[in-house]
């Protein structure tokens, strides 16, 4: 299954980072969106179906932890897969996110870390035609 993925980070660096990581990871990917905060994510979830969202913590206008809180609010959305991609130091707070069902994924990251949060949190397979099997 192809996945259709929301990248919300405010660097356009590290949204690009992240989708060449997910490129690069093997797995099937469909529409791949970007958001510089959680309110442009809302946004762009409101009008398009995504399978994942990959987000930051620390974002200007709206922070993850408020996008996540919005997002389980919203009957169509509570289950939607998120996976964290973070600095965030803060043991109690990544194993408040798990609890939550959320991924998290620490940057710097590698793309076997990132691709196999995915795998876990959806349940995807790598299209072994399109992964050489490096990193």
């Amino acid at each position: 299954m192809a996945l259709s993925v929301l990248v919300v980070d405010d660097s356009s660096v590290m949204r690009s980072i992240v989708i060449r990581t997910l490129r690069m990871s093997g797995l099937e990917l469909n529409e791949v969106l970007q958001a510089g905060n959680g309110k442009e994510a809302l946004e762009i979830l409101g009008k398009t179906w995504v399978d994942l969202v990959l987000l930051d913590i620390n974002m200007p206008v709206m922070n993850g932890i408020e996008m996540i809180e919005s997002i389980r609010k919203i009957p169509e959305l509570s289950d939607l897969p998120m996976i964290v991609v973070s600095t965030e130091s803060s043991t109690t707070r990544i194993d408040t996110l798990k609890q939550r069902g959320i991924g998290f994924v620490h940057k710097p990251f590698t793309a076997e870390m990132l691709r196999n949060s995915v795998i876990q949190l959806t349940g995807v397979t790598v299209n072994e035609t399109t992964s050489d099997g490096s990193f």
